[in-house]
């Protein structure tokens, strides 16, 4: 990991150590076999569970650690070093953890949220629809009320660990099309329910976390299944948003640091007319530069989870974060591969992987374009 410069408690040292040591070891040697498998390795995720580094945010009475949001930060990079894909278990996790915590029945939330904080459960946000990704709340899946509940119709697209997932949170049109975001609710679906079926999405990227569709013929949700108020559903989801954007900045952070650290050691070995790929400024400069944007994102991910923390306003940083980071990223990753050379076009080397892996966060959860109408909106906010 490049160097951290915050001022880090010994508990948090202690968490970052545990996660850069689980990364290093038992993540990065296996990340571009996993690619092959295609699938999450649950007794990989049962041991993350045991060490602490899921939903460590959560609170303590569900299983949870109840740390900091920069803890989960740093614990998010440290893993992303190692696998991009397995770090988005815990953004999930967390993510999911924190909607369940804030707006389940304690029933259901003691039930559900001790299997995601150990690695026993797998958790998919189902939001996109077919006709709408950035239009979030433009939602057609309904739930008409029942005798027992409510009954689920409809398909959602485009989401995480669809395959894997053990349960789902929908969103669901509870009130009238014209409603808008005022006529959603949040469901937590078991994946086993009848009713759901699924189909996988064939993607250039993120192949261990998967992306598909989910489709639900007359799913019958029962009542407690709702979190929160009927149609209050997508500010919940929203809310959580500000903290998953955070997250993925340095998920992103984590892999160009990969990258650049193993590029950094080859420029040193290489050999090139008689010295070391090192001694070439134009080899270096790309380098410092890649350096010195992945520093600065860094920085700008933390301070956004400090805000967070300490309960300030962080919208416009989050946002900031998610477009910022992967693109930083992406170019980042780039650079390296191509200063490996004909080495760095070669699968056997996790570059390529790592640019397929990162250049999906360009478009999930927020693209740069919705990253900045959010930042202007905030803006202009402020011009009153």
């Amino acid at each position: 990991m490049g160097n951290i410069t915050l001022p880090l408690s010994d508990e948090q040292r202690e968490f970052r150590a545990t996660a850069d040591r689980f990364a290093r070891e038992k993540l990065k040697p296996g990340y571009q076999a996993r690619e092959r498998d295609t699938k999450i390795d649950r007794a990989l995720m049962r041991e993350m569970g045991a060490l602490g580094l899921i939903a460590p945010d959560l609170p303590e009475r569900y299983g949870g650690l109840g740390q900091s949001s920069e803890t989960s930060g740093l614990i998010m990079e440290a893993v992303a070093y190692g696998d991009p894909n397995i770090a988005y278990v815990q953004l999930l996790s967390s993510l999911c953890g924190q909607i369940i915590a804030r707006h389940a029945s304690e029933e259901l939330a003691g039930h559900w949220l001790p299997r995601i904080v150990s690695g026993e459960s797998l958790f998919a946000i189902g939001l996109t629809e077919p006709r709408g990704g950035s239009d979030a709340a433009n939602l057609a899946l309904s739930a008409r009320r029942s005798n027992a509940g409510y009954v689920l119709k409809g398909e959602k697209t485009s989401i995480s660990l669809a395959i894997q997932a053990d349960a789902v949170l929908v969103f669901a049109r509870t009130g009238k099309p014209d409603d808008g975001a005022r006529g959603i609710s949040a469901f937590l679906v078991p994946m086993d329910a009848p009713g759901i079926a699924t189909s996988r999405l064939n993607d250039l990227g993120s192949k261990v976390v998967g992306r598909g569709s989910i489709f639900f013929d007359d799913v019958a949700v029962p009542s407690e299944n709702m979190l929160g108020g009927e149609n209050k559903g997508f500010v919940q989801v929203m809310q959580g948003f500000d903290f998953s954007r955070a997250l993925i900045g340095l998920q992103c952070v984590g892999p160009a640091q990969a990258s650049l650290d193993e590029t950094w050691a080859y420029v040193t070995e290489r050999q090139a007319f008689g010295a070391p790929l090192s001694r070439n400024q134009g080899v270096t400069f790309p380098l410092a530069e890649c350096e010195s944007l992945i520093a600065a994102v860094r920085q700008l991910c933390y301070h956004t989870l400090r805000l967070r923390d300490a309960g300030a306003p962080h919208t416009s940083e989050a946002a900031m974060c998610k477009w910022l980071g992967p693109k930083t990223a992406v170019d980042t990753i780039h650079q390296c591969l191509l200063t490996h050379g004909h080495y760095g076009w070669s699968l056997d080397l996790p570059h390529q992987q790592r640019l397929r892996d990162v250049m999906g966060l360009e478009i999930g959860d927020g693209t740069a374009q919705i990253m900045k109408y959010i930042l202007t909106r905030e803006r202009l906010k402020q011009q009153g």
